[in-house]
């Protein structure tokens, strides 16, 4: 019943927790263990990581990014930040913390007259690729779809169309994040420069990434791409081959060669399913018919035992030979001048005890625009390599840890010979300190101080983290 005689009753103060806040803030919403979306969010490429934040904020806009922060900084939380989910060594999750989950901001605008692209902080490469093969764009991006844009930018982006464009942090324009105060910044070439030139490739040190703005490159409706298969006892000789066309051949020419298990399924001959194998796979960035003249000697080398060679589009390459989830995975990398006859045995050497199933021996040529590249440009070091070699092992059983993690390892040494001393950091998990100096060489005290201007608390920690460094007066 009303209140009568002017008698009033007083008003029942609701008091809500910052969490409470927090969920009535965010328009992406925010989920705990339990969620399907907290399970969803918290489910990474690599099975190893088991790590279990407090809460994961879904974050739909820059908005929502600035209240997770503000929240995290309150209660005094760890944050860490998921994107595509690909980091090895789980860098997507925080133990105990706040999970800043950027998937929601994936949107992609395409500008075909300009040839430049704005994608969404949280988008990957499956998505970006599909979006821009329309226009017949394409931008270098990731090998494995499913990884996220900006993580791979932020690392540097090593991809199919490098060497013709260079690497994918070569390629941006301009980026747009939160910083660790809450502040959404613009960095281009004339907005905050300083800050531009460490997104290229120093990492997810400096804010979460809500935009990102590229140069576009034409790829058509198709180009030729795809793949040939060996038995395991022509890698030697196939190796050999793949240096040197990717020593002497057009910067269009975009190849990898890898030792693998090949896969049981109707497409691969018979006599190949569940076999040690080696391939080489890539594209051609150009015209279809320069394409097969310039792939013809690989593709008639032998012959392989199977061609999947073919027109297609970009997008569909760009997906067609994606790393599966849900294995246990280890990384590593080195970087290598050239590959040397030793090297090349020693590589040989090496597979012939590959572990069976989706493990493989992964090497891709640097070359043409990525070595052009210096570092008043990209902070990223050692670009002058000829060749990544990384072993990529994945694995189910937990039994089986260190017999696959030893063998990943055992490259490191048997290649110490003949390697750079280099690093790339997408490619390689937690390796300490020497590692992430050699990955920026010369430019890593620039980076610190870079992070001391923007991140001075150091709320974007990792394992791969630069520490703040405030310049001496």
């Amino acid at each position: 019943m009303f209140p009568t005689g002017g008698q009033t009753t007083p008003m029942t103060r609701i008091e809500h927790s910052p969490t409470d806040e927090l969920r009535f803030r965010l328009r992406g919403g925010l989920s705990e263990p339990g969620d399907p979306a907290y399970e969803d969010a918290c489910t990474l490429f690599n099975a190893m990581v088991r790590k279990r934040p407090r809460l994961v904020a879904h974050c739909a806009a820059p908005d929502d990014v600035a209240a997770a922060l503000r929240y995290a900084r309150d209660e005094g939380l760890e944050v860490a930040v998921r994107g595509g989910g690909h980091s090895v060594t789980g860098m997507s999750l925080a133990e105990g913390g706040l999970v800043i989950d950027a998937r929601p901001m994936n949107e992609i605008a395409i500008d075909q007259e300009r040839r430049t692209a704005r994608v969404g902080g949280g988008a990957t490469w499956a998505q970006f690729d599909r979006a821009a093969q329309p226009y017949g764009l394409a931008t270098t991006g990731g090998r494995v779809s499913t990884t996220g844009v900006a993580g791979l930018t932020l690392g540097g982006g090593s991809g199919w169309l490098e060497r013709k464009h260079g690497l994918a942090c070569d390629n941006l324009l301009a980026v747009e994040l939160v910083t660790a105060d809450g502040e959404l910044v613009r960095a281009s070439a004339d907005q905050h420069p300083d800050l531009f030139w460490a997104l290229r490739g120093g990492g997810a040190n400096f804010g979460v990434v809500t935009a990102l703005e590229f140069r576009m490159h034409p790829v058509g409706s198709e180009l030729m791409a795809g793949l040939v298969l060996y038995h395991a006892d022509r890698g030697r000789e196939v190796l050999q081959l793949f240096r040197d066309l990717m020593r002497h051949g057009p910067e269009e020419l975009g190849l990898a060669f890898a030792y693998v298990t090949a896969p049981d399924e109707p497409d691969i001959p018979e006599e190949l399913r569940n076999q040690p194998s080696v391939l080489v796979a890539g594209l051609y960035a150009g015209p279809v018919e320069e394409g097969r003249a310039a792939l013809r000697e690989l593709r008639e080398f032998g012959p392989p035992v199977a061609d999947f060679f073919e027109p297609m589009p970009y997008a569909d390459f760009n997906c067609s030979i994606d790393d599966p989830p849900g294995y246990r995975n280890y990384w590593t990398a080195e970087h290598l001048a050239d590959l040397s006859p030793a090297a090349i045995d020693a590589i040989a050497k090496r597979c012939e005890e590959q572990p069976a199933g989706p493990t493989q021996l992964f090497i891709v040529p640097w070359g043409g625009e990525v070595a052009r590249v210096r570092h008043e440009t990209s902070p990223l070091a050692d670009r002058d390599a000829g060749f990544i070699v990384h072993p990529l092992v994945l694995w189910e059983d937990p039994a089986d840890d260190e017999r696959n993690m030893a063998w990943g390892r055992a490259f490191r040494r048997d290649l110490k010979p003949y390697a750079t001393g280099g690093a790339y950091l997408n490619f390689i998990g937690d390796e300490g300190r020497e590692r992430l100096s050699a990955a920026f060489g010369p430019s890593e005290e620039r980076l610190a101080q870079v992070k001391a201007t923007w991140d001075p608390r150091n709320v974007f920690s990792g394992n791969q983290s630069l520490k703040p460094i405030v310049p001496a007066t």
